[in-house]
């Protein structure tokens, strides 16, 4: 079976959770029996099969799946080649109109447009993926009229791997010091920006976000007063090359998220062994469980008092973190390409 694992504009995705979505499903993939494909275009890139359209022979390399990333314009080409060829076509939900909103400037506004452009594009597909059961409501109720199949993002766990003697290193590099609430990945008001600078401002505790954020015209201008005035006793580290340093400094991940299809670093700090304080969000819910392995919270008060609850009590830390690193073995990357190989088999079958 030869398929086309396909992230359209891969070299500004690489720090998005899309991209560690995708890096997951090719990592997956690499022992399984199948013949792996990145580029859609014949001789593995477009400039190149441009050259050989020239002398007749097809731009698209030869595929029996197309297993799409990404909406972009690349990716509609891809899709729109997959059904005028019958190649059977998987499109892969990491975007809903829910998660988009209050990402960048103008976010809100272009939200309900992005959500009839998704009920179109994603609606071509043979199988659509999606991170959730929360995820695959939303598209529903678009409505994307196409089969929707939750498959977990996954977590490589190897990946993270001796996080803990990057500890001291990172931490005295950010100046930090006692207890430390973190969160990571790229800055946005979506994700809980307000609430976790506002927790910082009620409280004693050194926060750090390690994670990307917008300085240009496209930032939301909420990130941008957050991030160029922080609370004194909240770092914005920026882009971190290893990952790891980030989950060997911090102490408690807090992730006070509006809207969310899955959370890939959550599950990665869950992996690393953390404990972490979450939004009670239909998503979370799915697939945690409140003072077993995460502690939700509806109100600032609550997150609050969770942060206090976890600075008092060290073995409550300890207690939330082994029982997430058990609950992030579920998510392994043996179940991805599990998953992964089913919806490739079906669709090539017409049992979807």
């Amino acid at each position: 079976m030869r398929v086309l694992n396909y992230l359209e504009l891969a070299d500004r995705l690489d720090r998005s959770g899309i991209g560690t979505s995708t890096m997951h499903q090719r990592k997956a993939l690499a022992d399984a029996p199948v013949t792996l494909l990145t580029s859609p275009w014949r001789g593995g890139s477009l400039p190149g099969a441009v050259g050989r359209r020239v002398l007749g022979d097809s731009l698209f390399a030869d595929y029996d799946v197309a297993h799409c990333n990404v909406i972009g314009p690349g990716s509609v080409v891809v899709a729109r080649h997959a059904k005028r060829h019958g190649i059977p076509l998987v499109l892969h939900s990491h975007v809903t109109a829910e998660d988009f909103r209050e990402s960048f400037r103008y976010s809100e506004e272009v939200a309900p447009a992005l959500r009839r452009y998704l009920r179109w594009f994603y609606s071509q597909a043979d199988l659509v993926l999606c991170p959730s059961e929360y995820a695959r409501s939303n598209l529903e109720s678009y409505p994307v009229e196409a089969p929707i199949r939750p498959i977990t993002n996954g977590v490589d766990s190897e990946r993270l791997a001796g996080f803990e003697a990057l500890r001291e290193e990172y931490r005295d590099r950010y100046d930090l010091s006692g207890m430390t609430v973190f969160a990571v990945g790229n800055v946005f008001e979506r994700k809980g920006l307000s609430t976790f600078c506002e927790l910082a401002l009620a409280t004693e505790y050194d926060f750090a976000w390690f994670g990307h954020y917008d300085a240009g015209p496209q930032a939301s201008p909420t990130v941008t007063r957050w991030v160029e005035d922080p609370p004194e006793n909240v770092t914005f580290t920026g882009w971190v090359d290893d990952v790891r340093g980030a989950f060997g400094a911090g102490d408690v991940y807090l992730f006070p998220t509006k809207d969310e299809n899955q959370g890939i670093a959550v599950l990665e700090a869950m992996a690393c062994g953390k404990a972490v304080v979450l939004s009670d969000i239909p998503v979370f819910r799915e697939y945690f469980s409140d003072g077993e392995d995460c502690l939700l919270c509806s109100s600032f008060a609550e997150y609050r008092d969770a942060l206090d609850r976890l600075a008092a009590d060290p073995d409550l830390r300890e207690r939330l973190g082994e029982n997430a690193r058990a609950t992030a073995a579920e998510h392994s990357l043996d179940r991805v390409r599990e998953g992964l190989l089913e919806a490739y088999r079906d669709v090539l079958d017409g049992v979807v």
